[in-house]
Order: C-alpha cells, then structure tokens, then sequence
C-alpha cells in the first residue's frame, strides 16, 4: 500500500486527479454550483473550469463535499482494531472526535487502565492480547499515527479519566491537591494534542463532580484554546437544568461550550426542544462560544449498567459487581430504578420495555440480544429490575442497549438549530449495535433532507463540514478551496441512502461513490479501498494539524 509522505497531513495517491463537472457543495452553506475539482499532493489544487489531470473522475450529477466530521465517535479502539474502519468511511466521515462522555483510555496508569476497560467494555470491547502500549494523551495519539487508520482523528481529554487518577471512584468533592493533579493531568494532555474536554455527568465518577470542579477545570482548557464537550447530567427529568448549569460553566470559566448528542429525552420533554433552543439561543446572543450535535434516530444507547443509580458504582466495576449480590443494596437499586428515578437514568423512573439489548459479552447471553428486558421478565416470571440486575452480574457490566425515549418534533427542532452539527455516537461492538454507528450521515442526506426537507443539502453538508471544522479548529480542512486539505466526498444526491436497521445495524450507506482522506480513496466506486491515509489531528498554535 503507497502510504508516500505528502508534506503536514497528507499522502499522496500517486499524482494529481480531477473531478470533471461535479456540483459543488462548499461546506460553508453557500449555493451549491459546477466545477472541476483537481487535486494533488494530498490538496485541493484548483477550483474552476476546464481543468485536465493525470486522472479523471467523471462527476457529472454528483455531489462533491468536504469529508464529513463526526463529532461524538466511539471509535477510541475501533482505529487501532479494525483501521480500515468500513463504518465510518462508506458514510462519508473522514474525521472522528474520540475521548467522548469524560471515559477514555488515555491518560491512565497501570492501576486504572484494568477497571477502566472493564466499565467501558460496553461502548468499545475489551479484546484480549491488545497491546496498551500507552498511558498518556500524546502516547495514544501516536499509536494512532503508526496504525495508521483511515480516517483522521482528534481527541478530547476525558474528565472522568482524570478523576480515577487523582482520586479514584470516590463520591466527594475534590481536595485542592486532587484538584490540582487533574488540573496537571489535562494541561498535559492539551499540550499533547486534545482539542478540549469532555465530561460524562451521569457516568461514575464523572457524576460526582460539582460545578466547581468543573470550572476550574474548563478554565484550563480556555487557556489552551479547546473546548468543553459534556455529557451533561440529565436528558431526562433535569434536561434544561442541566444544560443551564453548562451554560454557566462556560460563562464562568471562559471555555466555548459544544453540548454533545444534544437532546430533550423521555416524557417529561416531549415536545420541550424550543425551551432547550430558547437557552442556547440566549447564551450565543450574551456572546457565549457554543455548539451542539445531534443524531438523526429516535433511541439513544448506552450501557445497560449506566441505569444503576450513582452510589452503586461508587468506588469502580469491582465494587459495583459487590453490591449486586447484596440483597439489601439489590432492594435499594430496586426503589430508584422502579419508584424514584435513578440518577443514572435521568432522574426518570425505567420503563423495562423500552431497554432493549444490543450486545453482550457472555456467550451464554447472546439470545437476550434484540428482546427488550420487560420481554425477558414476562418470559421468566420476573420482574424487570430482577432480569437487569442479574444481566449486569452475569455479563459484569459489559452489556449494552437501545433505550427508546426520543421524539421526533424534537430531533427536528434542534437539527434546524443555527449552532446544530452532526455526530453518531455510534457504538461499533455488540451483535446488534445502534443503527446510527453505520447510518447517521446519509440519513440526514436522505431522510432529513431529500425526503422530508427539514434541511437543503447545502445546510446538512455545512453541518457535518464547514460547521464542526471550525468548532475544532482544524487547520485547513472541512470546506473545498484551493489550498485545504483533500478530505473529499463524492456522492450521489439521488441515491443517497443510509441502509443499516435496528434488524441489520452493519449496512453500508448506498450512493457515497468516492470518499478521499488527505488526497487518498479510502472508498472508490462505493466500496473501500483499504487505504489508511488517515492522521491524528494535534491541537496546536496554528490550528488542529497532523504533525
């Protein structure tokens, strides 16, 4: 495979190409218009009419656009495992934001690493023989430089990570000694490339953290010019609180704020997306540096153990496995879950029929895969916290989940949004993994834009382009013109079509014909190529580069 060195962020595919009459969509939501496209040397050459090249691809009535931007991935050991990364790059994407809901693998030592990849298990796997060969932000950016995956790649230091280092799992505040090592800990990991933080606020020990902490902490990051990426406490029952209190955290400390997988879930929100958008819309208008994403499906997903209340994982995954072979703590968990609302679902009481299995670990599982717990209750004459509870004991909290509580008026609303950009928060593991993990940015083309028309493609391009480029201040990428980077999508604009289900969630996308990463086809004629041109992306005084 020619991986030849093309200078910052690029290699070449073996001397310049033209796209012939393509209709150009710029990434800035500007009107589309004709042209040819040559580039060379990993760029964007020239722009304009009559241009000729060693090698022509005919565009005629297709769409040209910058390489799509997924900005909430899960995709942190997917790079390392599986590089030639077929989910992502037959969609469009040509560059992922990693480290997502303050729980990722770097920084870690030797004694959180272990507990680390078994509460995470669920979002990624845990494959056995990998080598974790790093510890720090900058050591995990450069094993992804020498896999080389297809794709390009930036990194959010995760809060959550930090904590287990300073104080492990415990639910308190901080000592000023701890609240100092984790100030370290991330002005390290920004020095070495993150491009901001993300916090998980219904995730152990994310949850534990108060406002404060989290201030200082963002103080940091707007030092170093990054951002703050939370998952915020509730999506539930405390929605707009919850966003309020991010609002405020960025007023107070200074730090542009993106809102991740932005949404107003469960019953109590049906409905509620302007009352979210009316906050975000005041914070821009007071001068507040703030985004937002979202995924175009009703259900979210997660991990079936993210349900439990905060005080049962108090203290990690070992602790946690503890407490559910205790009668008095199981009868505990019991009441949260089923009259108050656990802390972890949102502050909402469970609703055992819309948690539905996506994956497991234990083979001895696999046939709960696809039913919803309420199913497995009725089938067993138990009752649906008896079924979750022991489901987290026999798979130790690896299994994962579609939880169905999204409505369609507010995935709408807040997808029209002037700050709206497009992430997956796709998980890739599991036997049945949310369809959003292969599906998310056709789908906007498709069904967001050519059937229903709640968005022009100029706009749902810029959303996944121009828009996320800027946020991550990527050094000339996300737009096509002359001189920026050849992350380039050729598609089909009546064709375009996202084909993964919740039945078969692996489906490649239909009508992405070419997809280029640093002037490389990673996708040629709808199907990939194997290459893996792609780069870790460093944030730097000159912007978001490779290096």
């Amino acid at each position: 495979m020619d991986r030849q060195s093309t200078g910052e962020g690029g290699r070449s595919s073996g001397g310049d190409l033209v796209f012939k009459g393509a209709t150009v969509v710029d990434g800035t939501g500007a009107d589309r218009y004709r042209a040819d496209v040559r580039i060379g040397q990993g760029r964007i050459a020239e722009v304009g009419h009559g241009l000729g090249a060693t090698r022509e691809v005919d565009a005629d009535g297709l769409v040209l656009a910058p390489g799509f931007i997924d900005m909430h991935a899960h995709s942190d050991l997917a790079l390392l495992l599986e590089p030639d990364h077929p989910a992502k790059v037959t969609q469009g994407v040509t560059c992922e934001v990693l480290g997502q809901d303050g729980l990722s693998y770097a920084p870690v030592d030797d004694g959180t690493l272990p507990a680390l990849r078994r509460q995470i298990a669920g979002w990624n796997g845990d494959p056995e023989g990998f080598d974790w060969d790093w510890r720090t932000v900058g050591g995990y950016l450069d094993r992804l430089d020498r896999t080389g995956p297809a794709v390009n790649a930036c990194y959010l230091v995760p809060h959550g990570s930090l904590r287990m280092l300073a104080m492990g799992w415990e639910n308190r505040a901080p000592s000023p000694a701890e609240l100092d090592r984790m100030r370290e800990l991330l002005a390290q990991g920004l020095a070495e490339g993150a491009v901001g933080l993300s916090s998980g606020l219904t995730y152990t020990p994310g949850m534990y953290a108060d406002t404060a902490e989290l201030v200082a902490l963002c103080r940091v990051v707007a030092e170093y010019g990054g951002f703050h990426a939370p998952h915020q406490r509730s999506y539930g029952a405390g929605a707009l609180e919850g966003y309020a209190e991010m609002v405020e955290i960025a007023r107070r400390s200074g730090c542009p704020l993106h809102l991740t997988h932005a949404t107003m879930n469960f019953g109590v929100n049906q409905g509620r997306a302007g009352e979210l958008l009316d906050l975000v819309d005041r914070a821009l208008d007071e001068g507040i540096d703030l985004t937002l994403d979202s995924y175009p499906y009703l259900p979210g997903s997660t991990t079936l153990a993210a349900l439990l209340p905060g005080w049962a994982t108090e203290g990690g995954p070992q602790a946690t496995l503890a407490r559910l072979g205790d009668a008095a703590a199981r009868e505990r968990i019991r009441y949260e879950v089923e009259e108050k609302g656990s802390d972890g679902c949102h502050g909402v009481v469970t609703d055992w029929a819309t948690i539905q299995l996506s994956g497991v670990r234990n083979p001895q599982l696999a046939g709960a895969v696809g039913r919803t717990v309420a199913q497995l209750a009725a089938e067993q004459g138990r009752s649906g916290t008896e079924v979750f509870l022991d489901l987290l004991q026999r798979d130790e909290l690896a299994t994962t989940i579609l939880q169905h509580v999204g409505h369609e008026e507010n995935v709408r609303a807040i997808m029209r949004h002037r700050a709206h950009t497009v992430g997956s928060d796709g998980l890739l593991v599991g036997a049945r993994p949310h369809p959003r993990a292969w599906g998310t940015f056709p789908r906007y083309l498709a069904h967001y834009g050519r059937e229903l028309g709640v968005l022009t493609l100029e706009q749902a391009i810029a959303r996944m382009t121009g828009r996320p480029a800027a946020r991550l201040r990527l050094d000339r990428r996300g737009r096509i013109a002359p001189g920026f980077h050849a992350d380039l999508v050729l598609l089909d604009p009546e064709r375009v079509q996202d084909t993964a289900t919740f039945e078969h969630p692996r489906r490649p996308a239909a009508g992405i014909e070419h997809v280029y990463v640093n002037g490389t086809a990673v996708v040629r004629q709808g199907r990939t190529t194997g290459a893996r041109p792609g780069r870790a992306l460093r944030r730097t005084d000159r912007g978001t580069r490779a290096l």
